[in-house]
C-alpha cells in the first residue's frame, strides 16, 4: 500500500473514495464540516435522520454526495472527541480500510482527523489484508493508494512501518501449520535480520543441546520438524544501560502432546506462536523507525507432536538455569519453552524483561477472548508497558503474583511441575513457574492467548490473527528513548 500525503481540501481530493469521521452525537468538525457545508447542510439532515450510522466505527457509503469531487463519501462513526486516541484512530482506519476492501480500488482519501497519525496509518494497512491467503476467490483487496492531507513524514514512515509490522504479526500467525513450521519462522528472523542490518544467531538441535536448553528440546523432540532457538539483537542506542530481552513462544503446531487436545482446541492451534510473531513483527519496526533502544529478541520454535518420542508424564526435565521439572501435563509445553528462552535472553545482558504467549485456556476462562493478562515481579516496569497498552487501546489486566501461587508448583520429585493443582489460577501459576526463571530482572509476562486469534471479524480487522501488542512493545520502545 502506498501512502502519500496531499494539500487538497475533502471536497477537491480526486479519489475512488472519501473517508470522513463523524464523532457520536456531537457536532461536526474539520473535514465533516467542510462537506457539509459544501451540501448545503445535506450531510448534517442525513445524520439527524439517521440515515449516516455514527455509532463508532460503523461505516456509511454514499454515492454521489453533493459539492463533492468524488464520487463515493465513506462516513466512519467516532467515539466522542474527548475518546480519541491512538487506539480510536488505529480502529477507525482499520473501519474504513476494511469496509472498502470488499473491491479492488486504486486510490482512496483518508480526511478522518484522527491521531496520533502513524496508528491511524496502521489501522489502513492492517483493515485491508485478510485471512484468505489461499482463496481463489478473495474476499478483500489491499488498497493501491491511500492519501491524507498533508502532515508529518516523519510519523507517515513510522505509520508505514507499524502496519507493516503488524501485518508481518498477521501473515505469520494465519499460515497453516503445514507451511509455517520451525525452519520457515527461522527463514522469516533471517529476512528480517538481513533487511534491518541485525545480528542473528540460529540455534539448531544441536546447538541446543550444547547450550543445555533441554527444556526446549523435550517439546519438540517427537516432531518431524527440527526445533530451533532464534536470537535476534537491535542496538539502537549503545550509551544506554538499559537492555530489554523480549521472549516470544513460537510453538508453531500444538497437538497437547500424550495429554493430548481434543479436535475443536486443536483446530486454531497454529496461533500457539503468536508471541514469537509478535516479538518478531514488533523488532521489525522499532529496526525500521530506528529508535533509540537496545533490543535482544528470543524466540523458542518447536512443534508439539505426538510419537515414540514424545516426553511424557512424570519425566523430569533440567532446564537451561539447573531447574529440574517435572511433568505432570505434556499440553502445558509453552513455559517450558520459555524456561529455557529467558535464560538465554538473561545470559545475553537483558536486564528488562517482556515474555509473550499465547500460555493457557485459563487467562481466556478469566478475561474472555479480547484482554490479555499481565504479570510481573516488578511494578514499575509493568507500569511502563501497561501505559503504553491504554495508550494504543489493546486491553491489558493485570493478575495478582501472590507468593501462595508458588506452593502449587512444587513437586515432590523436582524443583517444581509443570503446571499448578487443579484448573484454579491456571494463568498466574504458569506465571508463577516462568518467575523461577527471571531470576531478580524485571520482567513482565504477557499471556495473549485470548485477544490473538479472533473466531469472528470485528469491524477493523479480519477474523484470524489480529496483530495485537505489536503496537504496544513499539509504542513503549518510542517512549523510552533516551
Amino acid at each position: 500500500m502506498k501512502i502519500s500525503l496531499t494539500t487538497d481540501s475533502v471536497t477537491q481530493i480526486a479519489a475512488d473514495a472519501v473517508v470522513i469521521g463523524v464523532c457520536d452525537n456531537q457536532q461536526l468538525q474539520d473535514a465533516a464540516l467542510q462537506v457539509d457545508q459544501a451540501s448545503q447542510g445535506l450531510l448534517a439532515r442525513l445524520i439527524e435522520e439517521r440515515e449516516i450510522d455514527t455509532t463508532p466505527y460503523a461505516c456509511t457509503k454514499i454515492m454521489h454526495f453533493p459539492g463533492m469531487r468524488s464520487h463515493r463519501l465513506v462516513v466512519v462513526g467516532l467515539p466522542p472527541s474527548a475518546e480519541l486516541s491512538a487506539g480510536v484512530a488505529y480502529k477507525a482506519c482499520g473501519a474504513a480500510a476494511k469496509f472498502l476492501s470488499g473491491k479492488a480500488r486504486s486510490r482512496v482519501a483518508c480526511y478522518l482527523d484522527t491521531e496520533p497519525w502513524e496508528d491511524a496509518i496502521a489501522g489502513w494497512h492492517v483493515g485491508a489484508i485478510g485471512q484468505d491467503l489461499f482463496r481463489a476467490t478473495k474476499k478483500t483487496f489491499p488498497i493501491d493508494e491511500v492519501v491524507f492531507p498533508q502532515r508529518d513524514q516523519v510519523a507517515a514512515t513510522h505509520g508505514i512501518a507499524l502496519g507493516e509490522a503488524i501485518n508481518l504479526t498477521r501473515l505469520l500467525v494465519n499460515l497453516p501449520p503445514n507451511m509455517l513450521y520451525p525452519k520457515v519462522f527461522v527463514d522469516h528472523c533471517q529476512a528480517v535480520a538481513r533487511a534491518n542490518d541485525m545480528q542473528i544467531e540460529i540455534w539448531d538441535s544441536q546447538k541446543l543441546a550444547a547450550e543445555n536448553c533441554r527444556a526446549l528440546l523435550a517439546v519438540g523432540q517427537a516432531a518431524a520438524h527440527e526445533p530451533y532457538l532464534v536470537v535476534l539483537q537491535y542496538k539502537g542506542n549503545p550509551n544506554s544501560n538499559e537492555h530489554w530481552g523480549w521472549i516470544g513462544k513460537g510453538v508453531t503446531f500444538d497437538s497437547g502432546g500424550l495429554s493430548i487436545k481434543p479436535s475443536e482446541s486443536m483446530l486454531d492451534m497454529k496461533c500457539d506462536m503468536a508471541g514469537a510473531a509478535t516479538v518478531l513483527g514488533a523488532l521489525q519496526a522499532v529496526a525500521q523507525m530506528k529508535l533509540r533502544v537496545n533490543i535482544t529478541a528470543v524466540v523458542g520454535l518447536v512443534e508439539n507432536m505426538i510419537g515414540g518420542n514424545s516426553y511424557r508424564l512424570g519425566d523430569v526435565i533440567t532446564a537451561r538455569n539447573g531447574t529440574t521439572i517435572e511433568i505432570h501435563n505434556t499440553d502445558a509445553e509453552g513455559r517450558l519453552v520459555l524456561a529455557d528462552c529467558l535464560d538465554v535472553a538473561i545470559s545475553r545482558g537483558a536486564n528488562h524483561l517482556v515474555d509473550l504467549a499465547t500460555l493457557t485456556g485459563a487467562c481466556m476462562v478469566a478475561l474472555g477472548r479480547f484482554v490479555a493478562g499481565g504479570m510481573t515481579n516488578h511494578p514499575a516496569w509493568y507500569a511502563r508497558l501497561a501505559r503504553a497498552a491504554d495508550e494504543c487501546g489493546e486491553p491489558l489486566w493485570q493478575l495478582p503474583m501472590f507468593a501462595d501461587y508458588r506452593d502449587q508448583i512444587r513437586s515432590q520429585v523436582a524443583d517444581i511441575k509443570n503446571v499448578g493443582d487443579g484448573r484454579w489460577g491456571g494463568a498466574i501459576t504458569a506465571a508463577k513457574f516462568l518467575q523461577e526463571f527471571v531470576r531478580d530482572v524485571p520482567w513482565v509476562h504477557l499471556d495473549i492467548a485470548g485477544p490473538s486469534f479472533q473466531d469472528k471479524p470485528s469491524a477493523w480487522v479480519d477474523a484470524g490473527a489480529s496483530g495485537v501488542f505489536v503496537r504496544t512493545l513499539v509504542r513503549m520502545a518510542e517512549e523510552s528513548q533516551d
